[in-house]
């Protein structure tokens, strides 16, 4: 169909175009509110700046259309292809996107606060700076994709993928990861107080810069992970294994490190509660050096106390 009969007939009234080849055509800055486009080919398309909201395009064929800065509020996209979707900047809220495919998609600042990603595809997108507040993101598919400065405050990520992703700078207060792989992911300079990081996998991830006040990291595997600056006040890291992680300027004040296995043999201007921080060196190290040297990490503690390994 023509895109001049198309737009003469959803002014008439119509509303239900499931199934249209709609594939190239230009729709930007179109007001299309309540349309049904599920099954439909747009392939292509271009709907930048489009009024699309309380729309239906589940099932829809979207690969390399575009979105940007498109309303798309209310929205059911279920089960939609959107690889390699251009949608900057789209406001996308309270919209239904579960079992959708956006890999390879540029999603960058777009706005899916309260959305229902159930299971939706987006590795390898482009998400910096996304909107993902109280989604309900469980099951989904983040692998290799960059979430550098993205929110997740009240987002559900259970069951979520996120290999290889990029978290640097993302706001993660409060969220559930626990048994998570996490495995060489950064999340350099992230708000993380309060993450729930338990048995995590964190092996060769990064925190450097990471605000961690209050995170429970208890059974945590950090082997390997750079903890350089990172900050640990009244953290939880009860048999976390910390083995040649980075520790340097690391502040641990007020953290219980009951049982934690540390990197390094030597540790400086230890600053903790007497008798809170304990620690097991790994099975291979039979002794636990307290000395002082100039090569030592700095770990920031409470009070001076005698380190004990056991």
């Amino acid at each position: 169909m023509r895109v001049h009969e198309f737009l003469k007939l959803y002014e008439s009234g119509h509303r239900n175009f499931k199934g249209i080849n709609l594939s190239g055509a230009d729709l930007s800055s179109c007001i299309l509110v309540n349309i049904d486009l599920s099954d439909a080919n747009l392939i292509g398309t271009n709907f930048n700046r489009a009024f699309l909201t309380k729309g239906t395009f589940a099932n829809a064929q979207l690969q390399q259309a575009t979105l940007q800065f498109a309303k798309l509020s209310g929205t059911n996209f279920n089960h939609a292809n959107l690889t390699k979707v251009q949608g900057r900047g789209a406001f996308w809220i309270k919209s239904e996107l579960s079992h959708a495919q956006f890999s390879g998609a540029q999603l960058t600042h777009v706005n899916f606060r309260q959305s229902h990603l159930h299971c939706t595809n987006f590795c390898s997108a482009a998400l910096a700076g996304v909107n993902l507040r109280e989604a309900q993101a469980n099951g989904a598919n983040f692998a290799w994709a960059n979430l550098s400065g993205a929110l997740l405050y009240g987002a559900d990520i259970s069951a979520a993928q996120f290999s290889g992703v990029n978290l640097e700078r993302s706001r993660l207060n409060g969220l559930n990861f626990s048994d998570c792989d996490l495995n060489g992911v950064s999340f350099s300079h992230a708000h993380m107080k309060g993450t729930n990081l338990q048995q995590a996998n964190l092996t060769a991830a990064s925190f450097a810069y990471a605000q961690m006040q209050n995170a429970d990291l208890r059974q945590a595997k950090m082997i390997g992970a750079n903890l350089q600056n990172t900050q640990l006040q009244r953290a939880n890291l009860t048999d976390a294994d910390l083995s040649r992680a980075n520790l340097d300027q690391a502040d641990f004040t007020d953290a219980i490190l009951t049982n934690t296995i540390l990197a390094a043999p030597t540790v400086s201007s230890s600053r903790t509660t007497p008798g809170q921080f304990t620690m097991r060196p790994p099975a291979f190290t039979p002794h636990m050096s307290t000395q002082i040297t100039a090569a030592a990490p700095r770990l920031y503690m409470s009070q001076s106390f005698p380190l004990t390994a056991r």
